[in-house]
């Protein structure tokens, strides 16, 4: 979506949206980062190793980005970015779901091998 919206945007445009750092850094590609600015990094995944701790931080994340995509709605006006936003926030909801499935399923398995000891 940012390529879709700075691909054809005179540079008069994208200076008044604030945009030109990102501009000269990155052209128009896309550069993983935060709203304020702040580079992806793997030190926001978290991993304990322990299935039920990990399907509960993946719940969470679903529900972050939902949360986001909100967010996103709130300030957009522009139905070719409002769609595909609502596709993602739908994703998330069905992600949350299957990680709760699959965590249900790690909590019976569990359970089963505590009763058998």
């Amino acid at each position: 979506m940012i390529r879709q919206c700075l691909k054809n945007a005179p540079i008069s445009a994208i200076k008044a949206a604030g945009m030109e750092a990102y501009y000269v850094d990155h052209d128009c590609g896309v550069y993983p980062c935060s709203s304020a600015g702040v580079p992806f990094s793997t030190a926001a995944l978290q991993v304990k190793g322990d299935p039920i701790a990990d399907l509960t931080e993946d719940m969470a994340a679903e529900q972050k980005a939902r949360a986001t995509y909100e967010h996103i709605l709130n300030l957009a006006d522009d139905p070719a970015i409002k769609d595909p936003i609502r596709f993602l926030r739908e994703r998330e909801v069905v992600h949350f779901q299957r990680f709760g499935e699959a965590l249900d399923k790690v909590q019976a398995m569990m359970d089963n091998k505590k009763n058998r000891k």
